[in-house]
């Protein structure tokens, strides 16, 4: 149904039209209704009429400036002018301003249904010329961003397409949205929906499918501060068991600042989901820097200069290491040697089948030579077949390498016996060299052979403070010794004190120390720092 505005300054003519004619018959509705020039141009402007009935000479202002100051400010709806035969230079006016349609009163029927009807036809075809255009532009778009997200186009594109498609953003994220429980299947919430932004004309993002997967691109920094404004939301433990957000999992490539780049951003993205399986216990996200080819990555900010190489050389190597401190009953290099595994493997280029396969050989070559040189006493390994089938069915490395803990711990008790006090030494030790990573409680405490909340409750009652407040206290001065070095700025000084957030690594800094780190510097006679951030 077309929508009718019916302006005139006489009532009884406005009644008048309302009847003269079966409007419902003809696809109009009455929206509204003016009896001046300023109240009519004023509900045009708001209502938007398909159609506009309107007396040439009104006070206030006179028909033919209501038509055309709306014309300027936007209305594309149609208009028949009314007026007597004696106003017809008015009229004239208004045909300058596009008004095709002039009736004089008193109207006749007949001449006003042929009006109505050819106008009524005009919007229909206009609509459909329309809806077809904006169905051709959606579809001719999808093409384009399903383009750029597996290619560099051969050309780069034209202004006019930028505009059209809306890619005129200053730089561009991919985000690939799957299921947190199911990887490679639709998550049951998606993460456009999750962003909860205004996004009218896709100014912010363009949410598509594609390679039967859930994909979001962010466009604009605003877009890209939404992203982290959800990473940090997810830091500060939103993810909630049961909440939409604990659903999902999200890989994010890396920002890029040209269109015909898109397509590195969503490698990215491709490439983590491939990697989900050295994801640690609850993370709900994985990002570019994680990756093995990245600047960030953490085997790099370890230390290693040396690559890691996983085959059967290293496998022997790593097996005759651990069944010796496993034999020796030291926890600490056993506990750390599997961490050096884990923390190398991420850095590996091998299929995650071929990373499989060697951690079995790894378990059977350690079992072997436990029992070995253990003959008599009673270790308590799993029999082969029941090894094998654990280790091909985990879908996380740190599950594997959980396993591989407490096969050890078992081994150990079997040789010796241990207590609180060397388990928390044992626990103080590890956080004191993996702090800068993303350490949780019930991700080591299974290294140590406790769950997490009997080993939380003996932490906090010997250490005097909870496992987080410890991590935090860690964090935080090693923070200040890299700011006392004054070489870092401080987004860089937050990631490697394992903070990924700067603004939640400022909150911390602040708790405890009282200031902010720019103070802080400040205050030791250092110059501080331009506050620029890069985007998450």
């Amino acid at each position: 149904m077309e929508t009718l505005f019916i302006a005139d300054d006489e009532a009884s003519i406005r009644e008048g039209l309302k009847y003269i004619i079966d409007w419902e018959e003809l696809g109009f509705s009455l929206c509204g209704e003016a009896s001046n020039g300023k109240d009519a141009l004023s509900r045009i402007l708001a209502l938007h009429p398909d159609l506009v009935l309107l007396d040439v000479k009104m006070p206030g202002m006179h028909g033919t400036e209501v038509i055309r100051q709306a014309r300027e400010k936007g209305f594309q709806g149609k208009c028949i002018i009314l007026s007597g035969y004696s106003d017809f230079k008015y009229a004239q006016e208004a045909i300058k301003s596009g008004v095709r349609f002039y009736l004089t009163k008193p109207i006749d029927e007949d001449e006003l249904v042929q009006t109505v009807t050819q106008i009524r036809e005009e919007l229909s075809e206009e609509r459909q010329r329309s809806s077809h255009f904006v169905q051709y532009k959606n579809r001719a778009k999808n093409v384009v961003l399903q383009e750029l997200l597996h290619n560099a186009p051969e050309q780069p594109l034209s202004e006019e397409d930028r505009e059209i498609f809306r890619l005129t953003a200053e730089v561009y994220q991919v985000v690939v949205c799957e299921d947190f429980r199911s990887p490679s299947s639709a998550a049951p919430y998606t993460f456009a929906e999750m962003l909860k932004v205004t996004n009218r004309d896709n100014l912010i993002f363009d949410h598509l499918n594609t390679d039967g997967r859930d994909v979001v691109l962010l466009k604009g920094i605003h877009g890209l501060n939404k992203l982290g404004e959800f990473l940090e939301r997810l830091e500060q433990g939103e993810a909630q068991e049961g909440s939409p957000m604990d659903s999902m999992f999200l890989a994010y490539g890396r920002p890029v600042r040209a269109v015909e780049d898109i397509h590195l951003s969503y490698e990215d993205a491709s490439a983590l989901l491939g990697r989900r399986f050295f994801c640690l216990p609850g993370q709900h996200t994985a990002g570019y820097d994680t990756l093995p080819h990245a600047v960030g990555h953490p085997a790099k900010e370890s230390g290693a200069h040396t690559p890691f190489i996983w085959d059967s050389d290293a496998v022997a190597a790593y097996a005759g290491r651990l069944a010796d401190y496993i034999g020796a009953y030291n926890r600490r290099m056993t506990v750390d040697t599997l961490q050096e595994i884990e923390l190398g493997l991420m850095s590996v280029s091998n299929d995650i089948s071929e990373i499989r396969l060697l951690l079995i050989d790894l378990y059977l070559q350690i079992k072997e030579k436990m029992t070995r040189n253990y003959p008599s006493a009673g270790l308590s390994f799993w029999n082969n077949s029941e090894a094998i089938e654990l280790i091909h069915s985990r879908s996380y490395l740190y599950e594997i390498v959980r396993f591989l803990s407490e096969q050890f711990e078992v081994v150990m008790d079997s040789l010796g016996s241990t207590s609180k006090d060397t388990v928390l030494a044992d626990v103080l030790f590890y956080i004191d060299h993996n702090f800068h990573r993303n350490i949780k409680l019930e991700a080591i405490a299974p290294l140590f052979g406790y769950n997490s909340a009997y080993l939380g409750k003996i932490f906090t009652k010997s250490v005097g403070e909870s496992f987080n407040s410890y991590v935090d206290h860690k964090r935080i001065e090693h923070s200040k010794k890299l700011l006392l070095e004054n070489r870092l700025k401080v987004y860089e000084i937050a990631e490697q004190t394992g903070y990924k957030n700067v603004d939640y690594f400022h909150k911390k800094f602040k708790k405890y120390v009282g200031m902010s780190p720019a103070e802080f510097r400040k205050g030791q006679g250092l110059d501080t720092e331009p506050g620029i951030y890069p985007p998450p």
